[in-house]
């Protein structure tokens, strides 16, 4: 067999069909990355005229030296399981990247370790892809070890959901509270829609808190990886008419149901004995005045944002058997209106009625303890079901020893000088 440079074609042919593949291994993804100075491969093992594996490899060169860092994001399109084949890969690709310079290889396989549950507790009988970790450790790749916390360059534990089933089965599974919440929004008038360019950039510069980048890297990102449906934006929007309307709309109804109760029991109509016609009543009469003080607070909503007002938005990745949440924000003054459950359940109906395997929540920590200052944020997606789901991690596979140990010095002292720098700052 014989390691090749592929074209685009030939790569993207092989890549489409690996159960591995995600949008990181893509000649889009590669694109994105030559912006922040990375150089795309795309590499094949070839049998007679088949390809039998292919990666993705991006270099990148490492400063003041002619030496280059090479990562395969996500990891090569290769199975983990044939240590024949992956032992082949290995070596060719070794000789590959030494022609280029390259000290390592750095990859984090998109493969699950050991099948854990809804709770991150491990299924008893799951399945169980220690065989992976074993072949590559035993072909040399240094393995990073099992974090639980967010540490590596792609998370290692991300929470999913499956979603080639239909919608009702999929609600089922969810928290009541959670189905209780995006019942709420539909009544207070959250809405939805798929955002243009012109919109991603307003929203980036005039809504800071939902970014953490420059607008530059938006703009880039759109413009790589938007033509090929692979970015999609959503927003989430509060039509407070509308919100005002579903109010008035529920309190008539209860006036209308409280005037018809007392006018059928005054006329001796109605089967109800006193204490019970009475607790009803009281009932109907705080709520109508809970909605009375929430159209007050509609009006001071409209007067402060006007008709309708934008409360966060979702960046979502579309390819392969998933459509992942990459990044999202909500603004901070309105965060009680709890748009991301909407806007979530929005990536899910999507995946579910465009026949995706599954909706992926991406990132959480491995550490289920409430202790953990990132708890909430697992509660938040669990309470969609679904499962966790833990990678096996990452790996280099050094190129050059004494290079690889340099580098990894030098690398350690500037983030021990950059966190310095920062508590310094602080103070």
């Amino acid at each position: 067999m014989e390691l090749i440079e592929l074209s685009e074609k030939e790569f993207k042919k092989f890549a489409d069909t690996s159960e591995q593949i995600t949008f990181h291994q893509t000649i889009e993804w590669g694109k994105l990355k030559s912006f922040n100075g990375w150089k795309s491969y795309f590499v094949g093992l070839k049998d007679d005229k088949k390809i039998k594996a292919a990666a993705l490899l991006l270099a990148k060169k490492i400063p003041k030296v002619k030496k280059y860092m090479f990562y395969s994001p996500r990891g090569f399109l290769i199975d983990y399981k044939d240590k024949d084949l992956l032992k082949e890969f290995t070596e060719k690709i070794k000789v590959f990247a030494k022609e280029k310079n390259a000290i390592f290889i750095k990859i984090d396989p998109y493969v699950p370790y050991k099948e854990r549950n809804n709770n991150g507790e491990l299924v008893e009988g799951g399945f169980d892809n220690s065989i992976v970790v074993d072949n590559l450790k035993e072909l040399g790749y240094k393995h990073f070890g099992f974090n639980l916390m967010q540490d590596t360059l792609q998370p290692r534990w991300m929470h999913v959901i499956d979603t080639d089933r239909s919608m009702d089965d999929i609600m089922k599974d969810m928290e009541s509270k959670t189905r209780q919440i995006l019942r709420k929004n539909e009544k207070c008038g959250i809405i939805t829609h798929e955002i243009t360019r012109d919109e991603i950039m307003q929203h980036t510069s005039d809504r800071r808190e939902f970014v953490d980048r420059p607008m530059s890297y938006y703009e880039r990102m759109w413009d790589t990886l938007y033509d090929s449906g692979i970015l999609k934006i959503r927003i989430a929007e509060i039509d407070f008419d509308l919100y005002e309307k579903n109010t008035k709309d529920e309190q008539n109804e209860i006036k209308n149901s409280l005037e018809d109760r007392i006018k059928k029991y005054e006329n001796n109509e109605l089967k109800m004995n006193e204490k019970k016609y009475n607790s009803h009543n009281k009932q109907d009469e705080e709520r109508i005045k809970q909605l009375d003080k929430q159209l007050e607070k509609i009006k001071k909503y409209k007067k402060e944002y006007g008709n309708k007002t934008t409360l966060g938005g979702i960046l979502f990745l579309v390819y392969g058997n998933e459509v992942l949440s990459l990044y999202g924000g909500s603004e901070a003054k309105l965060m009680q209106f709890q748009s991301a459950y909407t806007l979530h359940f929005d990536g899910v109906k999507y995946a579910c009625e465009n026949n995706y395997k599954r909706y992926n929540f991406y990132g959480i920590t491995g550490d289920f303890r409430e202790s953990n200052p990132l708890y909430g944020l697992y509660l938040f997606k669990k309470s969609f079901g679904g499962n966790v789901v833990e990678l096996v991690g990452e790996f280099d596979l050094v190129i050059n020893k004494f290079w690889y140990r340099t580098y990894k010095m030098a690398f350690g002292a500037y983030h021990k000088a950059k966190n310095i720098s920062k508590k310094i700052k602080r103070k």
